[in-house]
């Protein structure tokens, strides 16, 4: 098996690749002298991959919402020692999580960690779904999903994207909905997995003070061999979504001491690859520049006791959707709802200051620096703009290569009215 080298001299990183016969894609980065080890074994299926063509029947098909969480959750489970017990006789920590694009499993360690690297890439291969376990889980997930409903910051979020997204299933909660999980049965489960958790549809990524070669090694000879190629890709049915958002407000009473909003702007073209990275990137500076903690809007609003230190924005963004949310408690929604209008209002027609832009983007570079101290940052972060077609390696040159001028072109196309929407999660009776 051939391994290349990635070298980035301005991060001073050299990355090792290999793409195993079997189809997996393993990334290895060694840190020489660290005691901690991390892998994230991960496959490019999430949330809104509900429905697709069934490789096997060449059918299309559409499984009921929340399945991939629910299958991430079915992975741990074994028909002898639960995993986690595993992990922790191995001295390592071992966790999961799903999002609307990706499901990864991870662990952490110092000592023992070939043995845990075995385990984690053993039990994500080894299902063991039953009628009685399927069942069981239901009960489980929606109690995960009620406490969900019953959190104020959860449900201010989820309807800023059922406000934001008509038919887009960003617009679905990652777990589903308690009606959904209850139509999940053991054959959903399985054609999901054959499906998607084929290895050429997924990713290995260590690092720590390892050996590349004998990682690629112990990879290849635990990856088992999958029945068919996946030579042609997974095909995925995704609804087309208006540029239109669905509605301008929702408003929900809950038991909360004060008010919270949310505001959100739709991005009906976030792009693909390196452009999605760059829209990302130059969405990120612009929110500090008019949002961030140093900017006049920030002072204005905190000043006017409209807004606490939790008031934040970020943006987000996949080939399929993007959205910037804003927002935190206050005490006046519609003032701060005004206010922020009005600002963003008034940059659309002046501008912004692009010393202060200059600033943030110093600052940023700064950041992700220093994030590259972090073995989870560059792992989970690799990972996930891989999947998106780029390379988190990418991140600095481009970081590095936005004006102001790209700011004042992003601003005017994606913080535009049209595009917004709004969340409040109001106290009850109020």
């Amino acid at each position: 098996m051939k391994i290349s080298t990635l070298s980035n001299t301005h991060l001073q990183e050299t990355l090792h690749y290999c793409k195993l016969p079997q189809g997996l894609e393993v990334f290895v980065l060694p840190r020489p002298g660290f005691q901690k080890k991390y892998a994230v074994y991960s496959t490019k299926y999430g949330a809104i991959d509900s429905e697709f063509v069934d490789p096997s029947t060449g059918q299309r098909v559409k499984v009921p919402d929340g399945i991939a969480h629910f299958l991430e959750h079915k992975l741990f489970e074994s028909e002898d020692r639960p995993v986690f017990d595993r992990f922790a006789e191995l001295g390592a920590a071992a966790n999961a999580y799903t999002s609307n694009t990706i499901t990864s499993y991870l662990f952490s360690g110092t000592d023992m960690f070939t043995e845990a690297l075995v385990t984690l890439l053993e039990f994500v291969q080894t299902p063991y779904l039953t009628d009685a376990n399927v069942a069981k889980e239901k009960g489980i997930i929606e109690q995960e999903l009620r406490m969900y409903a019953d959190s104020p910051g959860r449900r201010v979020y989820s309807n800023l994207l059922q406000a934001l997204y008509q038919k887009n299933p960003v617009r679905i909660e990652v777990g589903g909905t308690v009606e959904s999980i209850y139509q999940i049965t053991k054959e959903d489960l399985l054609l999901c997995y054959r499906t998607f958790y084929h290895p050429g549809n997924m990713a290995l990524f260590v690092i720590g003070d390892v050996n590349p070669q004998a990682v690629v090694e112990l990879a290849a000879a635990h990856v088992r061999q999958p029945e068919n190629p996946l030579d042609q890709g997974i095909e995925r049915i995704y609804p087309e979504e208006p540029d239109e958002i669905n509605q301008e407000r929702i408003i929900e009473e809950m038991v909360v001491s004060r008010p919270l909003v949310y505001l959100g702007l739709k991005d009906n073209s976030p792009g693909e690859g390196l452009e999605l990275l760059r829209q990302t990137v130059v969405t990120n500076l612009l929110h500090k520049v008019v949002f961030g903690p140093t900017s006049s809007l920030y002072t204005e609003l905190y000043e006017a006791g409209l807004i606490d230190d939790g008031f934040g924005a970020f943006y987000t963004a996949e080939p399929q959707y993007g959205f910037t949310m804003l927002g935190g408690e206050t005490t006046d929604p519609e003032g701060l709802i005004e206010k922020i209008k009005g600002d963003l209002e008034d940059k659309l027609a002046r501008g912004f200051d692009h010393d202060a832009f200059l600033r943030v983007k110093r600052q940023a570079i700064g950041e992700f620096l220093q994030a590259f101290d972090s073995l989870e940052f560059i792992a989970n972060n690799y990972i996930r703009y891989h999947f998106r077609g780029t390379s988190l390696f990418d991140y600095l040159s481009v970081l590095e290569g936005i004006t102001p001028e790209d700011g004042e072109q992003r601003l005017k196309q994606h913080f535009a009215p049209d595009n917004m929407a709004v969340s409040l999660v109001l106290p009850k009776g109020q």
